[in-house]
């Protein structure tokens, strides 16, 4: 955290330079009103200043930091028994003030309360803004696509009781179409919760959407409720609910009839009023006819269908996305001056994207951190997504010997390992990077000696 200290009296500042820098804070002193101004816009979470500045006065420290665009907090201090200012001033917008004498440890605490109110308030603000655009700056663009898929999105908001169905392939931000869903609808105070019901064993399943009680089995030392009831009046994401189990769908099926849960080890059953919107990969029509998902629910959750386009189909939108993308790289690596160069934004809108959105985002991250000049060109984009496949006039030879199978097992090795990396090793991401379901992704996995711990 960032710290400025405004006060006119050299020892001031070297005393609360100490005290804050002990306090691992990141501390910068200044003695005037104009060198303080100078610096307001350097990203400061907190600035300390005196009231009294000379002739000048605090108060003109405050106005400026206050018309920022994400102003820190302020406390100010001031002399003992004149706080009629500092009270003013709170009205004004400081977090609060403090008299000469101080003790330290009450400096300290208002520090960390006023930094945690900062933190609260960003917090606050981001949510606020994707509650507001609802997800839309992942999909970035004016497509004719988009238009219609938000126009639905804010009636589907509207109806805020019914079970909605979000399909599409894995990367197209079905959780952002969730989350956007939520956001406009009058649950928008109540929590969003989401799980992978993919990525948890079964009986952990169980618990974590009903809850359990005290003593359930080992580990459960105390009733926890699921998240189903802690959602309140909110919105619980079924993600991935295609994964799910038969024995776990007859379970949801019955909850999701009677509105009402029995947690793990208990003989009573919950009430809860959270709203469910279920999201899948998969064509659950399909895994209807094949008996790997029971019809009675389908038909359950699909009250609302909500079909996410993968990439492909709204490639007028990818400039406008990757430059979204690249706004959000400038500001994490602190390089203001990374810019889309023609050659790059040409092979990307040309690529199919198997990932989707969330491949493009993964592709300019690559090539904004790999780059070493400002200038993103197609030579930060692996070779693959160039088409690159073969080095620059060789020919594909088939000679004696040569084995199809083989040479397909190297490739999807080559795939598997490459998603992983960009993945960061998590396999519920790589797998989504590749199209496949958690499942299909493990059995690959293991196919290729490449297993290990499920993450």
């Amino acid at each position: 955290m960032k710290v400025l200290v405004v006060d006119d009296e050299l020892s001031m500042r070297e005393y609360l330079e100490v005290l804050l820098s002990r306090a691992g804070y990141e501390v910068k002193c200044v003695g005037s009103v104009k060198e303080a101004v100078a610096l307001a816009p350097k990203g400061f979470d907190l600035v300390i200043s005196d009231m009294k500045l000379g002739p000048e006065s605090g108060l003109t420290v405050l106005q400026t930091v206050r018309s920022l665009p994400e102003p820190p907090e302020v406390i100010l201090i001031t002399a003992y028994g004149t706080p009629a200012a500092a009270v003013e001033a709170m009205r004004q917008g400081a977090y609060d003030y403090i008299c000469k004498p101080f003790d330290n440890d009450e400096l300290m605490l208002l520090v960390q309360k006023a930094l945690e109110k900062r933190e609260i308030v960003g917090e606050n603000r981001r949510l606020k803004e994707s509650l507001l655009l609802g997800g839309r700056p992942f999909f970035a663009g004016g497509s004719p696509t988009m238009a219609t898929l938000w126009a639905l999105v804010d009636r589907v908001a509207a109806a805020s009781r019914s079970t909605v169905m979000i399909s599409g392939e894995s990367g197209t931000g079905k959780e952002v179409v969730a989350r956007a869903i939520h956001g406009r609808s009058v649950r928008a105070a109540h929590p969003f919760l989401p799980i992978n019901c993919g990525a948890i064993a079964e009986g952990v399943l169980e618990s974590e959407l009903f809850g359990h009680v005290k003593g359930a089995y080992t580990g459960a030392t105390a009733d926890r409720n699921g998240i189903l009831v802690a959602a309140g009046g909110g919105t619980v994401m079924l993600d991935e609910i295609g994964e799910m189990s038969l024995t776990m769908q007859v379970k949801l099926l019955r909850v999701l009839q009677e509105r009402r849960v029995k947690p793990v080890g208990s003989t009573s059953e919950i009430p809860f009023e959270a709203r469910i919107v279920a999201a899948t990969n998969r064509k659950l029509a399909e895994e209807v006819r094949a008996g790997r998902f029971r019809e009675d629910l389908f038909h359950r959750l699909n009250v609302i269908t909500v079909e996410v386009p993968p990439l492909r189909e709204r490639r007028e939108d990818i400039p406008a996305l990757a430059e979204f993308f690249l706004s959000r790289f400038r500001e994490e690596l602190a390089r203001p001056g990374l810019r889309l160069m023609p050659d790059l934004l040409s092979v990307l809108e040309r690529y199919a994207y198997p990932g989707n959105v969330r491949q493009l985002e993964n592709l300019l991250e690559r090539a904004a951190t790999l780059s070493v000049g400002d200038e993103l060109t197609a030579a930060a984009l692996p070779p693959a997504i160039r088409g690159e496949t073969e080095a620059p006039g060789e020919k594909l030879q088939l000679n004696a010997g040569f084995s199809l199978e083989s040479h397909l097992d190297a490739n999807e090795r080559h795939y598997l390992v490459e998603a992983l990396r960009m993945a960061d090793g998590v396999k519920t991401h790589a797998a989504q990077l590749l199209g496949l379901s958690f499942r299909s992704f493990r059995y690959r996995l293991a196919k290729h000696g490449l297993g290990g711990s499920d993450n």
